[in-house]
């Protein structure tokens, strides 16, 4: 059974730090995957915030995330993180895990989908 369980996600006040966690039960190996976070706030469309592959070298970020998270995964714990830290009121979201095959991308599908993690930053 497919299935992306994420936790971690909460309140906390800007400039704090939250560390949230998915853990995948994947079709074949995680390790195969890219995996990925999005997140949705109340009126906007989902946008990606980063992305890791594989092989862990090499990481996407959104331009609004940048140097204030970092994503890394555990393969042999089929889990991946993202560590957020200065949190502003604008990172409040609904924040989604998400894998794919192939390619690491911001805008090509992702087959599976967590079913997402509340992140509120209050001023």
């Amino acid at each position: 059974q497919v299935q992306l369980v994420e936790s971690g996600g909460g309140l906390v006040q800007a400039g704090g730090s939250l560390r949230l966690s998915c853990t995948a039960s994947l079709p074949i190996a995680f390790k195969t995957y890219v995996m990925a976070w999005f997140r949705q706030a109340p009126g906007k469309e989902r946008e990606f915030v980063a992305a890791i592959p594989w092989y862990v070298a090499s990481s996407d970020y959104a331009d609004s995330v940048k140097g204030r998270f970092t994503i890394s995964r555990d393969n042999a714990k089929n889990t991946v993180f993202l560590q957020m830290n200065s949190l502003k009121p604008e990172d409040t979201a609904v924040y989604y895990c998400a894998a794919r095959q192939g390619e690491m991308s911001r805008s090509l599908p992702y087959n599976y989908w967590g079913q997402g993690t509340q992140v509120t930053v209050s001023s």
